[in-house]
């Protein structure tokens, strides 16, 4: 995972068949080791991705509402195994009284929406954070569970959103201005932050998400009516590859986001994953969901981490924390370019071989 070795030249040979967009960061002990940026953050400005680009995080988000959430069971002010309607009301009866503030950050609570939905023209005309908060749990409270909470296991944007709300519930600040003061900054990530659609549009250091329809063209995402006025808790903010490491490191510190038995507790696995539909990979022996994390068994070595995939973004950050290793892809030309990166990443970084000669010698970052 040097500079110049598999890896490297890899993700190179990938950007250079337009394959990949994006950056990459690979750190041991907490020092990158390897950083490079490639593809186009604004074709029509002509403004290249660069390592500090800020790219749209999708799902690796709910790692930063968990953390949130974590911090007020910390403090006695949240159960995990109290139920929903204990913190927020509105919700069927089937959801208020049975779904636990557990089974929310397992994706076991029935909560919500298929994450797959067709564009609602209701939602892309909304043009203010208010609308889209209010807007996005009113559509939520409507629906009935998708099934009986505790009795299956299906990804829940919605459960996260959820989340969101009893956050700004319990705490009394606004959700966004709760994990800008509580996540963000003791982390130190002073540029990772909810940008509203104007905002992204307007900025030179903002990747824009390009998506390719049914293997045409990659067209702009970013200014499509789709693309939403801002992010939600269970994902949609922005960040760079260093910021999500910093985010990593503070998670590791005792006491900076969480006391190290409960991010022990967010990262360990807690419910199966469902089972990958394609071939599934040798080396990977096991994966479950945490808190907000989505964990696994490869190769024997443990990892944590998430992904984010949707319209033109393919992201993702491993942790290795047996082998003092953090791995960051942040794409924004969707996830399926992404996907063998990730691949390789992690059967070169769980070869004993390459562990060990990394955790003796780290060499400056390139």
């Amino acid at each position: 995972m040097r500079p110049g070795g598999e890896y490297d030249q890899y993700v190179a040979k990938q950007a250079g068949a337009d394959k990949f967009s994006g950056t990459i960061l690979v750190a041991y002990g907490g020092k990158p080791v390897l950083e490079r940026a490639y593809g186009m953050a604004d074709k029509g400005k002509s403004i290249r991705n660069r390592t500090d680009t800020l790219f749209n995080l999708a799902s690796i988000g709910k790692s930063f509402t968990a953390t949130a959430l974590l911090q007020l069971v910390e403090q006695g002010k949240v159960d995990l195994r109290e139920k929903l309607g204990t913190y927020l009301g509105g919700f069927p009866a089937a959801v208020a009284k049975t779904a636990t503030v557990h089974q929310l950050l397992t994706h076991t609570s029935g909560v919500g929406r298929p994450p797959v939905r067709p564009p609602d023209p209701v939602e892309q005309a909304w043009d203010s954070v208010e609308e889209v908060w209010e807007g996005t749990l009113k559509a939520i409270r409507a629906q009935e569970p998708r099934f009986t909470p505790g009795t299956d296991w299906q990804y829940s944007n919605d459960g996260f959103t959820v989340l969101g709300a009893i956050v700004a519930e319990v705490s009394g600040q606004n959700y966004y201005d709760y994990v800008r003061e509580h996540v963000f900054a003791p982390a130190g990530m002073e540029r990772t932050d909810f940008y509203t659609r104007p905002e992204v549009l307007a900025a030179d250091d903002i990747a824009h998400n390009y998506a390719t329809p049914n293997k045409g063209e990659p067209f702009d995402f970013t200014t499509s009516d789709e693309f939403p006025f801002i992010g939600l808790p269970a994902g949609g903010c922005f960040s760079t590859a260093r910021e999500l490491l910093k985010f990593v490191m503070a998670l590791r510190e005792d006491g900076k986001l969480l006391r190290h038995s409960f991010a022990e507790l967010a990262t360990s696995g807690k419910e199966p994953d469902v089972a990958p539909e394609e071939e599934p990979d040798p080396l990977l022996q096991c994966t479950h969901y945490g808190y907000g994390f989505a964990t696994s068994i490869y190769n024997f070595q443990r990892i944590y981490g998430h992904t984010g995939g949707g319209k033109g973004v393919g992201d993702s950050y491993n942790v290795y924390p047996d082998l003092d290793c953090v791995s960051v892809i942040l794409g924004n030309h969707g996830s399926a370019h992404s996907k063998p990166i990730v691949q390789l990443e992690r059967r070169l970084v769980t070869e004993p071989s390459n562990s060990r000669s990394e955790r003796v010698h780290v060499p400056a970052a390139s």
